[in-house]
């Protein structure tokens, strides 16, 4: 019987993201994801995803749907709350953020192995397969920064960029929760991880911040 073209691609990506999250992105071979996928045309890979980016880019959309149509429902909840304390606010919209991700620690199917990968990857915004995410002002991340936005000084958003540290801190959160024991009560793990976003989101810019970004303004050239 032929190959079911369905299964290959599935099995290709259930060996992908378990070997890219247990030893990273680039330290695995296509060679080995086509072996542990059992596959024996050692051209399987290639023939149905081109290269490492394409595969990487399938394991990113096999999750990406479930965790966008959970965060827009979260922020449409939000923009229908009416106005909010910016304390209640911030801490919902850090829920936005941080409870579709870690819905995945419970997700059989791959969700802790894409977490994993996930803090690999928020580090490298370089990469075409988070390139349609980034630029696109449609998908969920990209309109929680601008919902985000008001609720922070402007030098908090366009000079030190914490809404990103916002992220980056909850992917390496996550990515760390992922890694550890399975069957675990993720509960107060998700609520405390939520509170330390918000928290991040609430820092004020101190003098000190303030006064080295004038210095570094004045000394540029």
């Amino acid at each position: 019987m032929p190959p079911n073209p369905e299964a290959t691609c599935r099995s290709l990506v259930e060996a992908a993201e378990r070997l890219f999250a247990e030893r990273g992105i680039e330290g695995v071979s296509l060679r080995e994801i086509n072996a542990a996928a059992g596959q024996r045309n050692s051209t399987a890979l290639q023939y149905h995803f081109g290269d490492r980016q394409g595969l990487l880019g399938a394991v990113l959309a096999k999750h990406h749907p479930a965790i966008e149509a959970h965060r827009h429902r979260l922020l449409d909840a939000y923009e229908s709350g009416g106005n909010l304390p910016d304390g209640a606010a911030r801490r919902a919209l850090a829920a936005a953020l941080v409870r579709p991700l870690a819905a995945k620690l419970a997700d059989p199917d791959g969700g802790r192995a894409y977490l994993r990968i996930m803090e690999q990857l928020v580090h490298r915004t370089h990469l075409p397969a988070l390139g349609g995410i980034r630029d696109d002002p449609a998908q969920s991340v990209n309109r929680w920064r601008g919902l985000v936005a008001p609720l922070l000084p402007e030098t908090a958003v366009r000079r030190l960029h914490q809404r990103f540290m916002a992220i980056r801190v909850a992917y390496v959160e996550l990515a760390r929760r992922a890694g550890g024991p399975e069957g675990r009560d993720d509960r107060l793990f998700t609520s405390h991880l939520i509170d330390v976003v918000s928290a991040i989101l609430a820092t004020e810019v101190s003098d000190e911040t303030a006064r080295l970004l004038a210095e570094r303004d004045r000394d540029a050239p």
